[in-house]
């Protein structure tokens, strides 16, 4: 026994008219906010954003009860392009059964409408099948290819017999003109035993493709690696990193002790290379994620020139609930040409949100914002400095 056909046809009606109310509604910015960048009330996307003929068996023979047959556990972590006026993000959709992949998602606004392509991408194989794939970095590079670089997780052959949770992480390179047609390239090589987070610079560096790449000894330990790298490579077709230097280390008592990444390629302005990254530190309740900024120098991309101290953004309300909570992530970012800036991040593996900010705006909040001087004295005696030049502000505003 099921539903009836009548039945059937109400709920599916229903579920269409849910999924509709969903994709057309609007979203608007959370003011004052804090001068640096608007959040926005709802997340762009999430689990329910993506098309339910994806998730749902429609066929009332195979089906009776209409029941969700593949569900889709979470929408997470996208690379973010701009094309021809068009917002795109190719997400993370994580599946009930554990199992990444990436879908492409397009908007007018960048802040909302944000709706799936019909189909999934099917990213071709190395001759190493990927076990799992995710957290894409999208980057025009002046090749005139768009590349994708991406984690490509396999199961560690060193494990220990009966370890079915070590893995190996390495970096996945495809290339594409229209995100329809991706051409699977050789993953990334390196003198790392595990890499993650690796991004490509969108420019040639003396003649050579350049890499933001995170070494680390285990999976999840970074062990004696850490920090963000950067290294150069002969070839994009087979890339090879002879040497890697780090970058932005992680530092003791900071955002980013255990460990930091690189986010999405760095934007291209006057003054530098703007960055935006993910710091982690340990807490009693588990990992904590944030983002913050960094830029380097236009003709030493790998040379930091201003480093502004703390978060600049932390998963705040909703945000640090979810499959792995207390956690921000950004692997995509737009800048358009008249200077505006869509920040894409996920929360505590989940949903996507974005936050809008400037060009303008964001230069001076890495050039001017204090560094971290890493210790409490000098912390402090850096706030009274502050608090002493507002109080004259204030006595001449009548304050």
């Amino acid at each position: 026994m099921g539903l009836s056909r009548d039945e059937f046809k109400k709920r599916l009606d229903e579920l269409v008219l849910k999924q509709k109310e969903l994709l057309e509604r609007k979203n608007e910015a959370v003011l004052p906010g804090n001068g640096i960048f608007e959040r926005y009330k709802y997340p762009v996307l999430t689990s329910q954003h993506t098309p339910l003929d994806w998730r749902y068996d429609l066929n009332y023979e195979t089906n009776p009860f209409l029941m969700e047959r593949m569900g889709i556990n979470s929408v997470f972590n996208p690379g973010a392009i701009e094309i021809d006026g068009k917002f795109y993000l190719v997400c993370r959709v994580e599946g009930y059964d554990r199992k990444s992949f990436f879908a492409v998602a397009e908007s007018d606004t960048g802040i909302d409408g944000f709706r799936f392509w019909e189909k999934p991408v099917l990213m071709p194989e190395t001759s190493e099948p990927d076990v799992n794939v995710y957290d894409m970095r999208l980057v025009k590079h002046e090749d005139g290819w768009i590349y994708g670089l991406f984690c490509t997780e396999r199961k560690d052959p060193d494990a220990a017999p009966g370890d079915t949770s070590s893995a190996v992480a390495q970096c996945g390179i495809a290339r594409t003109k229209d995100l329809k047609e991706w051409e699977r390239l050789a993953d990334l090589r390196t003198g790392s035993p595990q890499q993650r987070n690796v991004v490509l610079h969108p420019e040639f560096v003396d003649g050579k493709y350049a890499f933001y790449t995170r070494p680390q000894d285990g999976f999840i330990s970074t062990g004696s690696g850490g920090g963000i790298g950067w290294g150069l490579s002969e070839s994009i077709e087979n890339a090879v990193i002879e040497k890697e230097t780090i970058v932005d280390e992680k530092v003791y008592h900071t955002i980013k002790e255990v460990k930091n990444g690189q986010g999405p390629a760095p934007i291209k302005t006057v003054m530098g290379w703007l960055h935006i990254a993910h710091g982690v530190r340990n807490t009693a309740a588990g990992l904590r994620y944030v983002l913050y900024a960094l830029m380097t120098a236009l003709d030493e991309p790998d040379k930091v020139i201003y480093r502004p101290g703390g978060y600049l953004l932390a998963p705040e309300g909703e945000e640090r609930v979810g499959d792995v909570s207390n956690v921000v992530f950004c692997n995509g970012v737009i800048a358009r040409d008249n200077g505006d800036v869509y920040l894409y991040y996920a929360s505590s593996d989940t949903r996507i949100h974005v936050a809008t900010s400037t060009v303008d705006r964001l230069l001076d909040y890495v050039i001017n914002t204090p560094p971290d001087p890493f210790y409490s004295h000098d912390c402090v005696r850096q706030r009274i400095e502050l608090i002493e030049r507002n109080r004259e502000i204030k006595r001449e505003l009548g304050l």
